[in-house]
């Protein structure tokens, strides 16, 4: 019996010790809509810690934020020079790879981080790609997934920020995370993620909805659902706007 109560016990201590520090989130806004005019957005991440104790003694609190776009598998294609032309030769399948990924930290990632705790929680940008295995008879076949990296970094979809985030009293903590114009659509992730002494203990995620609106909404349902007739507009769009400008330019002559 004595037994069966310091379990109980036990059972009932364990989440409290194990929830000392949680995440209370805010965004400046939840939902990305795409319009023509569309050139980027920037969206403010800011919360608190909230504590049932003291705040712990020993390291400072630093906060990662992590956002990542939708996943998908990328096929990654060799070029070299043969016979005076370039030409694909090798190519490795990139199991997954997320369309945009920021990570934002309040130090330097190595000083907050251990390699032990990013290969768990998969936070920097080379644990956040999956890659589980090219052929024996390809050589470098780590160069691929590398070549995702920077690709995607050139193209600004990929960036780690470190010293971004501003930490006020251990309790309190913003960043902004740039998105670029070129956003696929999708439920983006927003990780955000507490340590102390290079350890994880405390972490939280929600999601921020990029959709198409108005419009290029119609459209691209519509090049989806119905190509046939998507094709068939596009035709008729195309034949009338030669006819215009054709059309413009011979009474622009006449006169």
């Amino acid at each position: 019996m004595l037994r069966r109560l310091i379990l109980l016990l036990a059972l009932c201590v364990t989440p409290a010790i194990a929830e000392e520090e949680q995440v209370v989130l805010g965004l400046s806004q939840d939902r990305v809509a795409i319009t023509a005019n569309f050139d980027g957005s920037e969206i403010l991440i800011f919360g608190a810690v909230k504590r049932e104790t003291p705040i712990p003694s020993g390291p400072p609190l630093q906060v990662i934020v992590a956002v990542a776009g939708p996943s998908s598998p990328v096929t990654v294609r060799r070029k070299e020079r043969r016979l005076g032309i370039w030409v694909n030769t090798d190519s490795v399948l990139v199991d997954l790879a997320p369309s945009f990924y920021a990570v934002a930290t309040s130090a330097p990632l190595t000083e907050i981080l251990s390699d032990t705790e990013d290969l768990r929680y998969r936070i920097s940008i080379e644990r956040a790609i999956r890659s589980v295995g090219a052929a024996m008879n390809i050589r470098g076949a780590q160069n691929f997934a590398e070549a995702v990296v920077r690709i995607r970094e050139d193209e600004g979809l990929y960036s780690i920020r470190e010293n971004t985030v501003a930490v006020d009293e251990q309790t309190l903590f913003r960043t902004s995370i740039d998105m670029p114009a070129d956003l696929t659509e999708g439920a983006y992730f927003a990780r955000i993620y507490l340590t102390r002494g290079r350890e994880v203990v405390s972490q939280f995620e929600t999601t921020i909805d990029v959709r198409k609106v108005g419009l290029e909404r119609f459209l691209y349902n519509m090049s989806r659902q119905q190509p046939v007739w998507y094709g068939l507009m596009s035709l008729v769009i195309a034949i009338a706007a030669g006819w215009g400008a054709s059309t413009a330019f011979r009474l622009l002559r006449e006169n």
